[in-house]
This record gives structure tokens, C-alpha cells and sequence, in this order.
């Protein structure tokens, strides 16, 4: 996925207009970004019933506490991208940022995941992989270890920092955005995203977006 499209897919409307670098579209124009599948698109291994309710109700609730928060506000006539940044330090403004963070990390993480994906990714992508992690496997190994070691709530991520791919974790709605990273791929690891499907087994479901689900094309667009 191109960015332009991504941003279409983030923001709309708005980011349809942003990625052609005309107006800015307030962001109360938000509304909820159709997934690129089916809600039972990616069974057996994230049901349908889990979609509806992760998708349909959190990241519906996100946006709409996101519009809600902002309208009124000079906040509304930045982008998204913008209103997580303006308010990531601001303990005056942290439910904005949570609402703002997680609609945008949610539709990122809807993006990066495919029917039929998951597996080695080819390409620069791949050689970046290596150079990184000495080998597919090892990131794996990293990634998959990574998101069992973010207590509570969470997200795992492969970004680009430095020049250099790196797995990290961020708590609650937290972003590599607004820490100087530009993520490729990440893997929700809230409870909400895997207990009907998996109960505690976060390991298992972290293991199968590896392995079944994750969009290899799209984490290296964004490169």
C-alpha cells in the first residue's frame, strides 16, 4: 500500500486531500476507516466475532471519543498524524492522545495484516531483516518475545530507527510516532484483540501473525 493510500485509509477523506498536499480537512471529519477485508476474512485465525467487536466497537469508540474531545478545539484542523504529536507530552490533553493514538495505530494495524500473508517476506525488506536480526528466524524470535514482554496492554512493532529495523514495545495507546521511529508492522497485544480466540495465550496469537497474517507488502511500502 502506497502512503497515499494508507493515509486515505487512516484518515479518509482528509487524507486523501493530505496525500495530494491540498487542504487540510478538520479532523471531526474523522469517521471509521472501512477494514481492507472482511470482518471473516482472516479465519481461523482472528474470527469474526473478535473483528466485530475489536473493530466494531473499540476502534468505532476511538474515533468517535477522538471527534468528540477535539471539536471545538484548535486541534481539529490538524491531521491526525499531527494531533497525536501536539499532544503526546500534554498531561492536560491524554485523553485526546489516547484516542488520537489509537485510531491511528488500530487502522495500522488492520493494514498490516492479510488473508494468506504471514511467513518471510522477500526483497530489501527481507535483507533488511537479516542484517538486523541475523535471520528471518531471529526475528521472529525477537518480535514474538517482544510482545510477550510488554505487561498489560500494549503493542509490538518492527520500525525503522536510525537507518536500522528494531522491535520494540509501547504500552496502552503509546506510538513509535511520536518517539522519532517510523513503524512498518505491528501486532496488537491488548487483551480485546486475542482473549476470545486465544484466552492467555498471547504467544500463540503473536506467533500466528507471523506466521499467518501479516502483510509483508504493505510493512514494506512503508519503508
Amino acid at each position: 500500500m502506497k502512503r497515499r493510500e494508507f493515509l486515505a485509509a487512516t484518515m479518509g477523506y482528509a487524507g486523501a486531500l493530505l496525500a495530494r498536499a491540498e487542504e487540510t480537512i478538520p479532523a471531526t471529519t474523522l469517521t471509521l476507516p472501512p477494514l481492507p477485508y472482511a470482518e471473516n476474512a482472516l479465519e481461523p485465525y482472528i474470527s469474526a466475532r473478535t473483528m466485530g467487536f475489536h473493530y466494531g466497537k473499540h476502534h468505532k469508540t476511538y474515533v468517535d471519543n477522538l471527534n468528540k474531545f477535539i471539536a471545538g478545539t484548535a486541534l481539529e484542523k490538524l491531521p491526525l498524524e499531527e494531533v497525536i504529536k501536539e499532544t503526546a507530552s500534554d498531561m492536560s490533553k491524554v485523553a485526546v492522545f489516547n484516542n488520537a493514538a489509537q485510531t491511528w495505530n488500530h487502522t495500522f494495524f488492520w493494514n498490516g495484516m492479510k488473508p494468506g500473508g504471514g511467513g518471510k517476506p522477500g526483497g530489501d525488506l527481507l535483507g533488511q531483516i537479516e542484517k538486523a536480526f541475523g535471520d528471518f528466524a531471529g526475528f521472529k524470535k525477537t518480535f514474538v518475545e517482544t510482545g510477550l514482554a510488554q505487561f498489560g496492554s500494549g503493542w509490538v512493532w518492527l520500525v525503522m530507527e536510525g537507518g536500522a529495523l528494531k522491535v520494540v514495545k509501547t504500552a496502552n495507546a503509546d506510538t513509535p510516532l511520536v518517539h522519532g521511529q517510523k513503524p512498518l508492522l505491528t501486532c496488537d497485544v491488548w487483551e480485546h484483540a486475542y482473549y476470545l480466540d486465544y484466552q492467555n495465550r498471547r504467544k500463540d496469537f503473536v506467533e500466528m501473525f507471523v506466521d499467518h497474517l501479516a502483510n509483508w507488502e504493505f510493512a514494506a511500502a512503508q519503508l
